[in-house]
């Protein structure tokens, strides 16, 4: 069929693109024993990492939600991209050039890859603005960024444009380079109206929106004219690329210090993340018109391998405990009110929630011009407590001098403690609140508890915190059911199937000798006649671990290839380099073991059914057994010497 891509040439791209790195721009991973890696699944919410990548073979698989795949897969799932569209993708990561069964080497002009065409269009849009700014008519943006103590070189970082006044300056210029209306549009850079089609973004400062990889994928711009009759701050509309509840402004600049140092600051706008950066407080993100919720929560534990399983008590000065996120808000009342919703998204964190508050009102912009960017680190560094700063919010509208102030501040407060998910927090946050009110400890706690048993106080749950109950079923084609790990038949066989895949080249010749009914598990043993059917752990010791992976899983069933995946990114208990030829060779001798003795039962059983006076067939049954009984007594005397 025209159009389609080379195989040998979708074989390089999967070849070069290099699975850790491509998960790492989403995911924190850490090492987890020999070649593995681990971290906090982007399939579903999880507090426990179970995604597990093993380069080597170039796949990874969850352990919690059963999502698996090579790094195509991963890419089409994490982007949601088709199967030609992720190729290219990966392809222009990767520097492969990619031939079509017709064509040549060029892209079919009549079948892009969609998604990469509007990624395209946005690059060339933020190159456009940023060449606009350095003109004659983008005076009135150099002003507004000059006034917030911002040069050229500091434009020049974030990419800072400027939209000329015209209604099709960028329309042109896009034409102009190929893009097609439908394109246009389906970015978000253009608008449609009566008369046709024009630019979105027209006499505005321009911030580019990227996702982690860097790519941009939309546009936030500021009202400079007071001719503009939009809103102060226009986004690009929600695109294929651009969901403004997932995207978070500076994460590309931001996620490797996050990862790095266990911390992200959230601030407000566009200049306060170019504000915080400029004054090395490098994990500063933005949310991009919208409130900080769930799936913005999703994207930061993730970057920040958010792993403890208790977050433990938030002290003022203390040391953070599975990292940190800060939260900065103006000190008015929406502050306050955007502090109360950031409190219920604290819930979906294991790390600590602190909020930095100006005492004068003033965002990071505005302090980096006022008191330089030492200003800036010390708001960030005398952060509070986010429990602390929502509660005291809260008392500071009763009057606690009167007995029914104090009372009402109680009542007002105890739905907040009652709502803390991990109940082992709460007693402790009673201890501080009866402080704060100036009243007895056991009333408190009676009113916490009240709370809590009555719904209609608690503060509203958050859902989607992880856990068994809520993780999503993995779709697709039904897979073989994993067998009972406690089974150690289950175990040892599951183990040896590990080794096989992982490491072909220390699996000793026993293994291929193996009959196909070596396996008593059935996951396992289907998943032993791919193995078989691919030339055994010999023709794995001529392959790179990534073709011999691939060899298995060409062999495969549909219903088993997800297993093989499973086993392929698995962790052996081994986690010695030095070790791992002996575990391999030990762990498949015992399987060895295990089919030499159930072959052992079987020929006792035959021979006991015959009779003895057949002595043609008696006498071939037992020296069938004495052969058997032989191997596996030579078996186990060479693992003993």
């Amino acid at each position: 069929m025209a159009g389609l891509i080379r195989r040998e040439d979708v074989d390089l791209v999967r070849e070069r693109a290099r699975i850790d790195e491509i998960v790492s721009a989403h995911v924190t991973l850490k090492p987890a024993g020999v070649g593995a890696l681990v971290g906090l699944c982007p399939f579903h919410d999880e507090r426990s990492p179970s995604f597990n990548v093993r380069p080597s073979v170039g796949r990874y698989h969850c352990f919690g939600c059963g999502e698996g795949g090579d790094v195509i897969e991963f890419v089409m799932k994490m982007d949601g991209l088709s199967f030609t569209e992720a190729i290219e993708y990966l392809a222009g990561k990767t520097g492969v050039q990619l031939r079509y069964e017709e064509g040549g080497s060029a892209r079919p002009r009549d079948e892009p890859g969609k998604r990469q065409r509007l990624l395209e269009a946005n690059r060339v849009a933020a190159d456009f603005y940023a060449e606009q700014l350095m003109g004659p008519d983008a005076a009135a943006a150099r002003a507004f960024l000059a006034e917030r103590s911002f040069d050229r070189t500091d434009a020049e970082r974030f990419g800072v444009g400027f939209a000329p006044k015209g209604w099709d300056a960028l329309q042109r210029h896009l034409q102009s380079r190929g893009f097609t209306q439908a394109e246009l549009v389906a970015s978000g850079l253009m608008s449609e109206g009566r008369r046709g089609i024009y630019d979105r973004f027209r006499g505005r400062v321009m911030w580019p929106i990227r996702d982690v990889t860097g790519a941009v994928i939309g546009f936030g711009a500021r009202r400079l004219f007071e001719d503009d009759q939009g809103p102060k701050y226009l986004n690009t509309p929600e695109t294929s690329l651009y969901k403004k509840s997932h995207v978070l402004y500076g994460i590309d600049l931001a996620k490797r210090e996050i990862a790095k140092g266990k911390r992200v600051v959230v601030v407000e706008g566009y200049t306060d993340v170019m504000a915080a950066h400029l004054s090395d407080v490098t994990t500063a993100v933005a949310t991009c018109g919208t409130a900080f919720g769930a799936d913005h929560a999703k994207v930061v534990r993730r970057l920040l391998g958010d792993t403890t399983a208790g977050g433990g008590l938030q002290l003022k000065s203390g040391t953070s405990l599975g990292g940190e996120i800060i939260f900065t808000f103006d000190g008015d009342a929406a502050g306050q009110k955007a502090a109360v919703r950031a409190f219920g998204e604290d819930q979906r964190f294991f790390a600590q929630t602190f909020v930095a508050v100006e005492p004068g009102g003033m965002d990071p912009c505005d302090l980096r011009m006022v008191g330089g960017p030492e200003a800036v680190r010390a708001l960030v560094d005398g952060r509070v407590p986010l429990f602390e700063f929502v509660v005291r919010s809260k008392l500071d509208e009763f009057d606690l001098n009167t007995a029914e102030g104090r009372v009402g501040a109680l009542r007002a407060a105890a739905p907040i403690i009652a709502g803390i998910r991990d109940t082992a927090l709460r007693p402790e946050y009673a201890r501080l609140l009866a402080g704060w009110i100036g009243t007895d400890e056991r009333a408190v706690a009676r009113e916490i508890s009240r709370a809590a048993s009555t719904p209609s106080l608690r503060e509203a749950p958050v859902t989607g915190q992880g856990g068994s109950d809520d993780r999503p079923a993995s779709g697709g084609v039904p897979q073989i059911p994993a067998p009972d790990p406690r089974d150690p038949v289950a175990r040892d066989e599951r183990l040896a199937l590990v080794a096989v895949l992982q490491y072909p080249q220390h699996v000793p010749p026993t293994f291929d000798a193996l009959d196909e009914d070596a396996f008593a598990v059935p996951a396992w043993r289907a998943v032993h006649s791919a193995i078989r059917a691919a030339g055994g752990a010999a023709a794995g010791r001529e392959m790179s671990a990534a073709q011999w992976v691939a060899a298995v899983l060409e062999q495969a069933p549909e219903t088993v290839a997800g297993v093989v995946t499973q086993l392929s990114v698995a962790s052996l208990p081994e986690d010695r380099e030095a070790a791992v030829a002996a575990f391999v060779e030990g762990v498949v001798r015992r399987v060895v073991d295990l089919g030499l003795t159930r072959r052992v039962a079987d020929a006792r059983s035959r021979l006991q059914r015959l009779d003895p006076a057949d002595t043609e067939n008696y006498q071939a049954a037992f020296a069938e057994l004495l052969a058997i009984e032989s191997e596996r007594r030579t078996l186990r005397d060479s693992a003993n010497a």
